[in-house]
């Protein structure tokens, strides 16, 4: 009439336990083509942006600062505001080129 433990225990099987990390294997698929793969494309994108930047480029800051680049050295750029004042910005806080300027002809 009723079922013993190890009966009722028996009943699972290897089936089940790898039917229950499915949904997990389903929503870690999920996550990684809607979530991880687009941002490391951003990543790679801006990455690419500010390795092509050059003296003359009119750029946004990631505080929203509009300015033109001045001189780029390894890490950081200077950039002026404004005639007069410039400022000195870690390359990867600059967050976009809104012109860029042509490279001379050598």
């Amino acid at each position: 009439m009723f079922a013993t433990p190890a009966y009722a225990q028996a009943a699972g099987g290897a089936g089940g336990a790898f039917a229950s990390f499915v949904p997990l294997i389903l929503i870690f698929a999920i996550m990684y083509f809607l979530l991880i793969r687009p941002q490391q494309k951003k990543v790679k994108e801006h990455q690419k942006m500010v390795e092509a930047l050059r003296r003359g480029d009119q750029v946004v800051t990631a505080g929203g600062l509009l300015g033109k680049v001045v001189k780029v050295d390894e890490g950081e750029a200077t950039v002026e505001l404004a005639e007069g004042v410039k400022v000195r910005v870690i390359k990867s806080t600059i967050a976009q080129v809104r012109s860029k300027t042509e490279p001379a002809d050598a």
